[in-house]
């Protein structure tokens, strides 16, 4: 049995007694999203957040409350990930192996 109540406009009780916070957002011209003022008591100017997107659905999750391995491998990936991208598009830069291990410490 799913015990669902609506406390008031914007909060709703869950099963286990959590509560959840939901609004409505647009996506601009640009593609930009704007948190509502409601969604932002926790968030500052500069927070980094991870998308995760599946099926249609878009997850936003504060970088404030993921671990900090977690962060340098997003990190190194989202970095990885432009890497190809511009070797792809035949922007790579040579380098020996001394000088490629340099690169990669400063990540």
């Amino acid at each position: 049995m799913i015990n669902t109540q609506v406390l008031n406009i914007g909060k709703a009780h869950l099963t286990v007694g959590d509560t959840m916070d939901f609004a409505i957002a647009k996506i601009s011209t640009k593609g930009q999203i704007v948190i509502p003022t409601s969604m932002r008591e926790d968030i500052a100017k500069g927070d980094e957040f991870l998308m995760v997107k599946k099926k249609g659905n878009i997850l936003l999750k504060n970088m404030k409350s993921v671990a900090e391995d977690l962060k340098d491998d997003l990190k190194f990936a989202q970095k990885t990930d432009e890497a190809w991208k511009r070797i792809k598009a035949g922007k790579g830069i040579r380098m020996d192996f001394d000088e490629f291990i340099n690169e990669m410490k400063k990540w």
